[in-house]
């Protein structure tokens, strides 16, 4: 029987593939909105319709699980990753709205499968002791991949004139490859507890879930508007949105792995609170802000809060069933998305009225989110007494 290799486990599998995910949604994403306002003529309405069309894949996430009856989750995995990599190289190459509309769409569909299978083997693979740490390192991962596409980008772009057509063959391709790699490279890892291949809903998940839905409605207004102001309130140009990115990742690299242990240590409630409680004054900092300098100040710190977000997986790996981890992890990504789907082409039109108005609706968003997450420490102690029990 032939031996793997050390970097042939799971972990490598994960580090491997969270680098082709991360390459290819940053390089379709740090230049979305130049390309869109540039060579699709976009205002803030039809970039609200895209970023809703694409969060339509994320909101039929639930389907995983049907698909996992004939396709074992690592295949689906690879498969996914492939989609997603065709439609980021496809992206240059249909400059108008529908075109990019439909480029969006096959991407979105490749990435929030395997956004969803990625939870799942991650929870399914990882101990819940290790789940943290290991979880930090993945973000660290995924940051030095972005890192280093962002870089590549604003030297293509300043020193170079590449076009945006060769930048997205470019970066799709490259994702294409490496997973094309991963296919002949990695066995099948086992499957340590076998996983319900149905839709599952449970009571004693509904704290989660309610999470789940404040932090997709308050994800979307970040990701959709928070680079839609630099872009045109501030005038951004693809180099500097390209640098603004780099820095982001660049702290995450350190932050990320201590984010982790510090989540292990603390504990999910503590840090969740300490996350929620900084985006309140992040998305009123956003509808306040008339400084280029202080609003890129705001959008570092809004990207650093996303690997507190660790603390909610967690949450969930401590109180989830083990065999329901992947029927979970489909439903948890409807859940995420049922406000991404309807927020940013409804708050596009708010954005031409007032943009302000959707960055108080963030804060809002977040103060719920913050309010709930204060009955998670009571959930655990309470669950951990029902396994000691039943045990």
């Amino acid at each position: 029987m032939k031996q793997n290799k050390q970097w042939q486990s799971p972990f490598g599998f994960l580090t491997i593939a969270t680098i082709v995910m991360a390459v290819t949604f940053s390089a379709w994403n740090a230049l979305l909105n130049n390309f869109a306002v540039e060579a699709a003529q976009f205002n803030g309405a039809n970039m609200g319709m895209l970023q809703s069309l694409r969060e339509i894949p994320g909101l039929l996430a639930f389907t995983a699980v049907f698909i996992l009856l004939v396709l074992k989750e690592q295949t689906f995995a690879l498969i996914s990753l492939c989609l997603l990599s065709v439609g980021v190289a496809l992206t240059g190459l249909f400059p108008s709205v529908y075109g990019l509309y439909a480029t969006t769409i096959l991407m979105s569909i490749g990435f929030h499968y395997f956004e969803t299978l990625n939870q799942s083997l991650s929870l399914q693979w990882f101990s819940k002791d290790e789940a943290p740490q290991k979880l930090g390192q993945l973000m660290s991962i995924k940051s030095m991949a972005s890192l280093a596409t962002f870089a590549l980008i604003w030297l293509g772009v300043t020193f170079f004139s590449s076009a945006y057509q060769g930048l997205y063959l470019f970066f799709g391709g490259v994702g294409l490859l490496l997973t094309l790699f991963m296919m002949g490279a990695f066995p099948h890892f086992p499957e340590k507890n076998l996983q319900h291949k149905k839709l599952i809903v449970r009571k004693e998940y509904s704290l989660y879930y309610i999470l789940l839905f404040f932090s997709g409605a308050r994800r979307q207004i970040f990701m959709v508007f928070a680079g839609f102001l630099m872009v045109e309130k501030f005038g951004f140009d693809v180099a500097q949105i390209t640098m603004l990115y780099m820095f982001n990742h660049l702290i995450n690299i350190f932050a990320a792995p201590v984010i982790g242990k510090m989540i292990g240590r603390i504990g999910e409630q503590k840090a969740l609170t300490i996350e929620y409680t900084g985006l309140v004054l992040v998305f009123v900092g956003y509808a306040l802000v008339e400084s280029s300098e202080f609003a890129a100040v705001l959008y570092v710190v809004d990207h650093l809060f996303f690997a507190m977000a660790i603390a909610l997986k967690t949450y969930f790996q401590k109180i989830a069933r083990p065999e329901d981890i992947a029927a979970t992890a489909g439903v948890s990504f409807t859940i995420n998305h049922i406000a991404a789907v309807s927020i940013p082409a409804s708050f596009g039109v708010v954005w031409l009225y007032d943009s302000s108005l959707v960055f108080y609706f963030g804060a809002g968003l977040a103060a719920c989110s913050l309010i709930m997450s204060q009955f998670i420490g009571g959930h655990l102690a309470r669950h951990k007494a029902q396994v000691e029990h039943t045990a």
